[in-house]
């Protein structure tokens, strides 16, 4: 180091015109420093930046106790911070502002929050977009590369231009299906040799067990839809296509298979097709009834539902759609709701006893606090397109923090839709027990409610 300095000094003395260029350049600081540098600093200099300069406005909620815990809005926040009533400090930076705007309760979290649970969200905005071919189409998919926790389900954002396909194939995993907006055609052939070929639109639902090979084409008006599987490993790159099945058998055997001679199979595509551009359907659907002696699919047994159609059931706050094997049979382990939450409402605090839950935004923001025993509470934000996954009989609510309706899919693995609900709980059990255990006054006892309420309204005032 001491050699640096005095070479430094010599430049300083005689000018840069002394030397030749080729020994200027050979005083640059070098790559690494001088062991002088190491520990116990002798003029105890201090950083000519404070960090004590932060300018920044609070939020009214920021003020309150930080266990009212109040959603923070910091969507047009100039400048917000981790604070809450007296807890957290001012963030001087490095940091995402963007993030921190959309995930308040990260940033600033509840009182009541207390350690970490499970990560239980993913933006499907952050998951890679496979393309198809020649403008056909995407997919993004959620699954345990991205939330290792989420065992039980994964999921697949998909949409096809009018007219694409997602090409004939099956998966080891069942497959649900919800339309998010658009229509399309289903064509499954199911082990027995029964056909089905049916039109679904915007809200409705599918469903093709493990195994049995389908497709999918768009119509008219394209088509974007959500997949759910009963897997959290499941990979939508892992599926079985009818391309790469013919593609990885000897064209000997593929002769022999069809009876047929080996140059017909000379124009099989040499790579899967995955989503690629098609033929328009027929208008007609009966012309694409192909049947066996088996014969058409049974009405019973329809790997369609027209949840479309179903009407929701109003509660106060919003509405609720169910559905599960008491209406769609086939989908024998699938069970969901779609639930709409007004403005300043809820869905209200429950856990599921036998199922975990796997939660899609389809429109607003929101956000949910999971509970772990015996102490863990984690809060995350929402936004439209994110994936919440939430354990079996893991407590949680889901709160619309947004200016217009809240609305979100819950899907279950059980034979039915059912939920435990906080309130109903403690408004059913004996009333001594609830007093002597949560020392609640009589006046509060006397309002709590026995029954479900699914979603509870807003605009409460906090006192």
């Amino acid at each position: 180091m001491k050699s640096t300095i005095l070479y430094t000094s010599i430049i300083l003395a005689l000018g840069t015109h002394a030397l030749p260029a080729a020994n200027i350049r050979s005083v640059d600081p070098p790559l690494r420093g001088s062991e002088d540098l190491l520990g116990y600093s002798p003029d105890n200099k201090l950083s000519e930046h404070s960090t004590e300069e932060v300018k920044y406005t609070l939020l009214p909620a920021q003020k309150e106790d930080p266990k009212i815990g109040s959603y923070l809005d910091f969507e047009h926040a100039d400048n917000p911070q981790p604070i809450r009533g007296s807890l957290g400090a001012s963030d001087p930076g490095p940091r995402n502002y963007n993030y921190d705007r959309i995930n308040s309760d990260k940033l600033a979290p509840p009182g009541t929050d207390e350690g970490q649970t499970i990560n239980a969200q993913w933006p499907m905005g952050l998951s890679r977009n496979r393309y198809g071919k020649d403008s056909s189409g995407w997919a993004r998919q959620e699954n345990t590369v991205v939330m290792p926790d989420a065992t039980k389900m994964a999921g697949v954002d998909m949409r096809l231009e009018a007219g694409a396909y997602r090409e004939l194939h099956w998966h080891v995993a069942a497959e649900w299906s919800l339309v998010l907006n658009g229509s399309c055609r289903i064509q499954a052939v199911n082990e027995n040799g029964e056909t089905f070929v049916d039109d679904v639109t915007e809200g409705d639902v599918w469903f093709f067990p493990p195994g049995v090979p389908h497709s999918i084409q768009a119509l008219d008006a394209g088509v974007e839809f959500l997949l759910v599987f009963d897997d959290g490993d499941f990979s939508e790159d892992n599926t079985f296509l009818a391309s790469s099945v013919f593609n990885h058998q000897p064209l000997s055997v593929l002769s022999k298979n069809f009876d047929l001679p080996l140059a017909d199979f000379s124009t099989i595509p040499q790579e899967e097709l995955y989503i690629f551009p098609g033929t328009p359907a027929p208008k007609d659907i009966s012309a694409q009834n192909v049947t066996t002696e088996a014969g058409l699919l049974p009405k019973s047994q329809s790997y369609s539902y027209h949840f479309s159609a179903q009407p929701a059931h109003l509660v106060s706050g919003g509405s609720v759609k169910i559905i599960d094997p008491a209406t769609f049979p086939v989908a024998s382990n699938f069970a969901a709701a779609i639930v709409t939450v007004q403005p300043g409402g809820m869905r209200e605090i429950h856990w599921h006893p036998s199922s975990d839950e796997w939660t899609f935004f389809i429109e607003g923001s929101a956000r949910a606090t999971l509970f772990t025993a015996p102490s863990t509470a984690t809060t995350f934000d929402y936004r439209a397109g994110d994936v919440g996954y939430f354990p079996q009989s893991n407590s949680h609510y889901i709160e619309n923090t947004g200016d217009g309706d809240l609305v979100f899919l819950e899907v279950l693995q059980a034979d039915r839709f059912s939920d435990v609900a906080l309130g109903q709980w403690i408004g059913s059990t004996p009333r001594q027990i609830v007093k002597d255990t949560l020392a609640l006054a009589d006046e509060t006892l006397d309002k709590l409610k026995t029954e479900k309420q699914y979603v509870v309204a807003g605009n409460r005032t906090i006192s």
